[in-house]
C-alpha cells in the first residue's frame, strides 16, 4: 500500500501525466482505470499539447516532473522492448540539463571529500561550472603540476532526492503491476529495478572512474579511440577528477568538415570500435550519443574519437556474447536456419519452439532487407525487427541485450551521419570474423585449459566425497531424486568410473601443461625432453576418454 505521506506527490505526478495525456502511450481499452478516471476530471489539453506526438508529450511531462524523472526517461529509452519505437526515439532526445548549484558549494564538497584546501589540491579551480546535470556538475581546474583537468562534483542532497523519487517510482510501478491488465508484458517492476540500479551507480563517481580506467586500458594504444585519464588521487565517491580533453561533437558535421576530418574513415572506425568493445573486450560504452562522443580535432587524416561520461557501461554474460556473435555471422551469411537454431541453443527461447517455424519467421523479416543495396541496409533495424519477431516465440531477453541494441542504434546512426553511404555490413563482417577467430581458437583454448588445471586439480580429490554425500542424501530421500537399490548400485559403479577418469584426465592435463612449459621456457634443451611427459599425458587422456558406452 502506498504510504499516505506519498499521496500528495503521487497525485501531482498523476495530474502531470494525465495533463499530457500519457495514457495514450497504451491503447485506450487497456488504460489504467484510475488514470482514465482522473482524465475526465481535468480540463482538456491545450491545443499545443494535443498537437504533439505522444513521445514528445512524455518528454515534456518528465521534464516538468524534474531532473530525476528526466534521468528515468533516459534509462527507459534503453528499454526498447517495453516501448513503441516512436516513443523510444523521442526519449533518446531528453536533455539532462538543470540549473547549476553555487560554485562555493562545489568547492566545499571537494575540500571535504579530498581532505585539503582547494589551494593545496589545485593550482586553479573555476567555480563557474562547465556543465550541469541532475546528478553532478563539472568544473574546470588545473593540478599543481599545471595539467588541466575537469572535476565532477555530485550535487548536494541529491542522494536524498533520488531516494525520495525512487520511492515514488516504486509506488507507481506497484500500482501498474497490480492494476494494468498487461502488466506481464509492460513489466513495471523490471523497469523500476533498472532505473534504481542506474541512479545508484551514477551517484558513485568512483564507479564511473573505474569504468573510464578500464576502457582507457582496453584502448590505451589504439589510434581509433582516446579515453581521458582518471586522477585517482583527487577522486572519491562524490568527486571525480579527469584529464581535460578538447574535441568536436561527433554530430557537428560543419565543424568536422571545417577541420578537414576524414568523415568516411571516421565512420568506419566508429563501427569497428563498437564490435571491438562488445566482442573483444566485452565492455562497451552504452550511452554513446554525440554529446558523449567527440572527435579529436588535431588528427585529421587518421581521425580518432574521444569518449566521455562513463556512468552507463554494458557487458554481456560470456555465453550470450558467443551466441550473439554467432547470430551476427549467420545474419551476414543469410543463414536463417542457423539463426533459429542459435536462439534455441542459447536458451533465449523455450526448447519446444519449432525450428522450422522460427526459421520461416526470421526469413520473413530479413529477406525484404536484402533486396536493397548493402549500403542501405540498417543492421540495427534488422536486429530490432528480429527481437520483435522472436518475442512472439516467447523470446527471453536480458536487459544487457536491449542495452546493446540501443548502443548499436546509436553507433549506426552516428556512422550514417558521418558518411551517408557507409556500408555497415562490409565494415562489420571482417571485424567480427577476426575477433571471433582470435577469441575462439585452439591456442586460446589451450591457454584457458592451462589456467584452469590448478583449479581442477584442487577440486578433483573432493569429487568422490561430494558424489558419495549426494548419493547418501538420495538414498535417504533427502535429495531431489529418489532411487531404488538397483539404480544406486549403478551410480556407485559410475562414481568409481567417473573418479578414475577425472584423476586420469587431471594427471594427463598436468603432464601436457608441464611439457608445454618445458618446451616454452627451455627450448635450448631440445624438443625431445618434453616428448616423454607429453606422451604419458596423451595416454592418460586416452585412458580417461569414455570409449565404451556403459
Amino acid at each position: 500500500m502506498t504510504p499516505l505521506r506519498l499521496l500528495p506527490r503521487m497525485l501531482h505526478i498523476l495530474a502531470v501525466l494525465v495533463r499530457y495525456r500519457i495514457d495514450d502511450l497504451i491503447d485506450q481499452p487497456h488504460a489504467i482505470p484510475l488514470l482514465r478516471g482522473m482524465r475526465a476530471l481535468l480540463p482538456r489539453p491545450r491545443r499545443e499539447i494535443a498537437a504533439l506526438p505522444r513521445g514528445a508529450r512524455l518528454c515534456r511531462a518528465l521534464t516538468e516532473l524534474g531532473p530525476i524523472w528526466v534521468k528515468a526517461g533516459q534509462v527507459l529509452s534503453t528499454r526498447r522492448d517495453l516501448l513503441p519505437e516512436d516513443v523510444a526515439d523521442e526519449l533518446t532526445q531528453l536533455q539532462d540539463r538543470v540549473p547549476p548549484f553555487p560554485g562555493s558549494e562545489a568547492r566545499a564538497i571537494v575540500e571535504r571529500e579530498l581532505g585539503a584546501p582547494i589551494a593545496e589540491l589545485f593550482a586553479r579551480f573555476d567555480e563557474t561550472p562547465l556543465a550541469s546535470a541532475s546528478i553532478a556538475q563539472v568544473h574546470a581546474a588545473a593540478l599543481p603540476d599545471g595539467n588541466e583537468v575537469v572535476v565532477k562534483v555530485v550535487r548536494p542532497g541529491i542522494a536524498r532526492d533520488v531516494a525520495r523519487n525512487l520511492e515514488l517510482l516504486d509506488a507507481l510501478a506497484r500500482m501498474v503491476q497490480r492494476w494494468h491488465p498487461q502488466a506481464d508484458k509492460i513489466r513495471p517492476r523490471d523497469f523500476y529495478d533498472e532505473v534504481a540500479k542506474t541512479l545508484h551507480l551514477e551517484l558513485n563517481l568512483q564507479h564511473e572512474g573505474a569504468n573510464a580506467s578500464l576502457l582507457r586500458r582496453n584502448f590505451e594504444h589504439s589510434p581509433d579511440l582516446y579515453v581521458p585519464e582518471v586522477c585517482w588521487t583527487h577522486t572519491t565517491e562524490q568527486v571525480l577528477t579527469m584529464e581535460r580533453v578538447y574535441g568536436i561533437p561527433a554530430d557537428d558535421i560543419t565543424a568536422l568538415d571545417a577541420a578537414g576530418i576524414d568523415r568516411r574513415r571516421l565512420a568506419e572506425k566508429g563501427v569497428r570500435l563498437f564490435y571491438e568493445q562488445v566482442f573483444r573486450d566485452n565492455f562497451f560504452h552504452a550511452d554513446a550519443h554525440p554529446g558523449n562522443i567527440w572527435v579529436d580535432p588535431v588528427r585529421i587524416h587518421e581521425p580518432r574519437f574521444i569518449a566521455l561520461d562513463f556512468g552507463i557501461m554494458g557487458s554481456l554474460p560470456e555465453a550470450d556474447q558467443y551466441w550473439l556473435a554467432e547470430n551476427f555471422i549467420a545474419l551476414f551469411e543469410r543463414n536463417y536456419r542457423r539463426i533459429a537454431e542459435l536462439h534455441i541453443a542459447a536458451g533465449w527461447m523455450p526448447p519446444y519452439v519449432r525450428v522450422d517455424e522460427l526459421e520461416a519467421a526470421v526469413r520473413t523479416v530479413c529477406e525484404p532487407y536484402f533486396t536493397r543495396p548493402l549500403s542501405q541496409i540498417s543492421l540495427a533495424e534488422v536486429v530490432a525487427k528480429l527481437f520483435s519477431t522472436a518475442r512472439r516465440f516467447e523470446l527471453t531477453l536480458q536487459p544487457q541485450l536491449i542495452l546493446l541494441q540501443k548502443t548499436l542504434l546509436n553507433i549506426e546512426g552516428l556512422g550514417r551521419q558521418l558518411d551517408p553511404d557507409i556500408d555497415i555490413w562490409s565494415v562489420a563482417q571482417p571485424v567480427l570474423r577476426r575477433i571471433l577467430r582470435d577469441r575462439y581458437n585452439p591456442l586460446r583454448a589451450l591457454r584457458e585449459i592451462r589456467r584452469r588445471v590448478p583449479e581442477w586439480l584442487h577440486i578433483a580429490p573432493r569429487i568422490p566425497d561430494l558424489i558419495h554425500r549426494g548419493l547418501e542424501e538420495i538414498a535417504k530421500g533427502e535429495g531431489p531424486l529418489q532411487l531404488g537399490e538397483r539404480e544406486l548400485q549403478h551410480l556407485h559403479v559410475l562414481q568409481r568410473e567417473v573418479q578414475r577418469r577425472i584423476l586420469a584426465a587431471a594427471f594427463g592435463g598436468a603432464l601436457l601443461v608441464g611439457a608445454a612449459l618445458i618446451f616454452a621456457l627451455a627450448p635450448q634443451r631440445g624438443a625431445w625432453i618434453p616428448v616423454i611427459p607429453a606422451a604419458i599425458g596423451v595416454i592418460a587422456f586416452l585412458t580417461a576418454w569414455p570409449w565404451r558406452r556403459n
